[in-house]
């Protein structure tokens, strides 16, 4: 048994006694109140879900294990003379809420090239979907065809014992997360590279190796690492991590979990919405005339289109109440590498000028950018230009933070999520509604 999951056992012996104390002394403590806007409007707001492992705060931002990214970006241990952390480094980190030393990151990097084979079946799966299919809808049915492997379900069909379902469900959240890049890179190389492979190297940590594997040169390997550990988590109730857990309370594996968050994340008012950010900024350049834009021109631009009834990509937050930290990272890499590139000055530009303007237009709660708005410059630049693959990268990154949470709920027992519904009559009783006979 390696270090992490000898700490992760303790942890979840530690924590048992206060989930079970807050069911047993406190159940009919009130929470909170909710009104008809929020049951007719996605339950937005309404607090009933329960993750220690990230918080998404209105004013500061995303954190996770309550560090903000800043701080986690310099906590965590780093592959030798590289300036972001390794992916599994963050793994330990999510499952425990403890910072690894070097030696216990590394044991988790080595862990994980143990678990990187996958099965045949799955390349002859992906091989027989039709090429022109989205590349999500191949992630998720090989996630789902390796259903097969799930230690979880076969102890689950040798009698289940709530003490111990964590295990097996850490195992299959290990199996499953080395395995990812391996999958997610044969599926690019298949349907942009002409067919042909990268095999995986396996002196290479989960950043590195999934670069090499797509066949982008370093420094690639840290905006993989940057990338992934930005979108590894952003709370429980957002559709990628809610689903998530929703289908794991079924006591479902987490091979089902983690197929049903992709479909989820592909939807274009979730994780589609990166590559959809990415395609108008290149509608933009071009009637631009390509030509590096004045903030006075793209003001224009921006009126222009509010005034046409259309809004500006990757800006406004379903939370967030100011800019997105993941944007402002991404920022940060791009002013260090890449503040001559074209695009990012175009996204630079607009960064200054839409704030103000939105709230000058006064119908958004946020002008702010999120993490949207930047996610495709540092990938086009270093030349992964294929848009509809950008949401496959988050959905790395997001597996990372949703198998964590699945862990932690099968160590705590949660109950199957079943909400309650009401009918339109029942609400338009509550509110007052007089019916017309």
């Amino acid at each position: 048994m390696i270090k992490l999951k000898e700490k992760l056992k303790q942890k979840i012996q530690e924590h048992r006694p206060r989930t079970e104390r807050l069911l047993k002394e406190f159940g009919n403590v009130k929470v909170g109140e909710y009104t008809i806007e929020q049951v007719i409007g996605g339950a937005r707001g309404i607090k009933s879900l329960v993750t220690d492992i990230s918080y998404l705060d209105p004013q500061e931002g995303i954190r996770y294990r309550g560090k903000t990214l800043p701080e986690v970006l310099d906590i965590l241990p780093k592959p030798a003379g590289k300036n972001y952390p390794y992916v599994e480094s963050l793994w330990y980190f999510l499952l425990t809420g403890e910072v690894p030393t070097q030696e216990e990151a590394e044991e988790v990097v080595a862990d994980f090239k143990k678990r990187r084979r996958v099965p045949l079946y799955v390349f002859d799966l992906l091989r027989n979907i039709a090429r022109d299919s989205h590349p999500m809808a191949m992630f998720s049915m090989a996630i789902v065809a390796m259903q097969k492997e799930s230690i979880f379900y076969e102890k689950y069909k040798l009698g289940f014992d709530k003490k111990t379902a964590w295990e097996p469900m850490y195992e299959d959240a290990c199996n499953l997360l080395a395995k990812l890049p391996v999958i997610a890179a044969y599926i690019y190389r298949m349907k942009y590279k002409s067919d042909t492979h990268i095999p995986e190297n396996p002196a290479l940590d989960f950043g590195a190796n999934f670069a090499e594997m797509i066949g982008i040169d370093p420094p690639y390997d840290d905006v993989a690492r940057m990338y992934f550990i930005i979108h590894a988590d952003h709370e429980s109730g957002n559709v990628s991590a809610h689903t998530t857990h929703l289908v794991a309370s079924a006591l479902s594996d987490a091979y089902y979990s983690l197929s049903s968050m992709i479909n989820g994340l592909a939807g274009p008012l979730h994780g589609l919405a990166n590559q959809e950010v990415l395609r108008w900024l290149h509608e933009v350049m071009i009637k631009m005339n390509g030509i590096k834009p004045t903030e006075e021109d793209m003001k224009k631009f921006v009126w222009e289109t509010l005034n046409a009834g259309q809004v500006i990509p990757g800006y406004g937050h379903a939370v967030l109440r100011k800019t997105d930290p993941r944007y402002m990272v991404q920022r940060d890499f791009c002013l260090k590498y890449l503040p001559e590139d074209l695009l990012f000055q175009y996204v630079e530009t607009l960064y200054k000028v839409v704030p103000e303007i939105l709230l000058q237009h006064g119908k958004v709660k946020n002008p702010w950018p999120n993490v949207d708005a930047q996610s495709g410059v540092v990938q086009w630049f270093y030349g992964l230009r294929e848009y509809d693959f950008y949401t496959v990268l988050f959905g790395l990154g997001r597996s990372i933070g949703v198998l964590a949470n699945i862990v932690w709920d099968r160590a705590l027992g949660y109950s199957i999520e079943r909400p309650k519904s009401v009918t339109t009559d029942m609400l338009e009783e509550i509110a007052g509604i007089k019916k017309v006979s």
